[in-house]
Order: C-alpha cells, then sequence, then structure tokens
C-alpha cells in the first residue's frame, strides 16, 4: 500500500492513467455498520516509467462506504503497487490482498505498537531495531500458539512471575 507519507510515489501513481483501464473488479458488502463498494482497477506498470523497484502492477481502489445508522457516506482512494504480474494477480486477487493488509496491521503491527510501544523505543543502531521486533514477534507468536487472544493482558499476567511463567509458555524449564 502506498500511503500519503510517500508523497511523489503517491501523486506518480495518481497520474497513472486509470480511465483508460479495462481490468477491474466490483466488490459489495455489508458489515460493521456500513454498506461498502469497492472497485479496484489493475494497471500493468512496467514500461510505465514508474521508477519503482520490481515493479509489475499497480492498483487503485476506490472505496465508497455509507454508514447503515447514520446515512454518512464516504469515499476513499488508495493505490497499492506489487511485482505480481497480470497473469499472477488480478484485480480481485489484489483487492483481497489490499483487504489482507488490514489483518497483518490489526493482529501485529497494532499489537507491537501497543503493547510493547514499539514507536516508543530508543533502540535504533546497528541490528538492535531487526532484533527488537524478532524478540516482540516471538513474544507474540507464543502466546497466540498457546491460544491467548489478549496479548497485553497476558504479558501483564506473564509479568507477575517474570522468572517461571515465560519459559512455562516456551515449554522450558
Amino acid at each position: 500500500m502506498v500511503k500519503a507519507n510517500q508523497p511523489d510515489l503517491h501523486l506518480r501513481l495518481r497520474s497513472l492513467p486509470w480511465k483508460d483501464v479495462t481490468s477491474r473488479r466490483y466488490d459489495r458488502e455489508t458489515g460493521h455498520g456500513r454498506r461498502e463498494t469497492r472497485a479496484t482497477r489493475a494497471l500493468t506498470v512496467t514500461d510505465l516509467g514508474l521508477d519503482f523497484p520490481h515493479a509489475a502492477q499497480a492498483a487503485r481502489i476506490l472505496r465508497h462506504r455509507t454508514g447503515l445508522t447514520t446515512g454518512k457516506a464516504s469515499r476513499e482512494t488508495v493505490y497499492a503497487i506489487t511485482d505480481l504480474t497480470s497473469h499472477q494477480a488480478s484485480p480481485q486477487r489484489l483487492g483481497r490482498l489490499a483487504r489482507s493488509q488490514w489483518t497483518i496491521e490489526n493482529r501485529l503491527h497494532f499489537v507491537r505498537d501497543t503493547a510493547f510501544r514499539e514507536d516508543a523505543s530508543k533502540t535504533r543502531t546497528g541490528h538492535g531495531p531487526e532484533n527488537m521486533a524478532t524478540l516482540r514477534n516471538l513474544a507474540i507468536n507464543t502466546l497466540r500458539n498457546a491460544g491467548h487472544q489478549n496479548i497485553a493482558a497476558r504479558l501483564r499476567h506473564a509479568s507477575y512471575e517474570p522468572f517461571t511463567r515465560p519459559l512455562d509458555l516456551l515449554d522450558i524449564a
């Protein structure tokens, strides 16, 4: 996903010839208190001078949402880049991949940001950030494999006996 924090790339994606695209997919869903329609268009960008490493396709996803109780409507356009060719990923698959990004965000990044305060970490040199991310992922996956859904609560629980409970989870005596 290309977000607004990459303004040059975002602008290049916006200026692609989206109106000429014939490869598209429409999806409609109702859930989470809203009705949503997503229109996904995919465009091969290998010859369009996008200047992004390994880019084969770009996708534009236009989301229309309407609140079921309020009737409030919103519209959002998001862009994505992939190295998958049009033979490997249709607009339908690209739309599914874009939606699965939220699963990653909610199940991993949000947990790392809230339970471990990863964004406030002072570890910034050498391999420290990667090593700490690996340890955080180990903790999250260990807790999930043990059947725990609320990671923050289980971290607190483990902290009450820090010399035994983490080792019990890892099956180390």
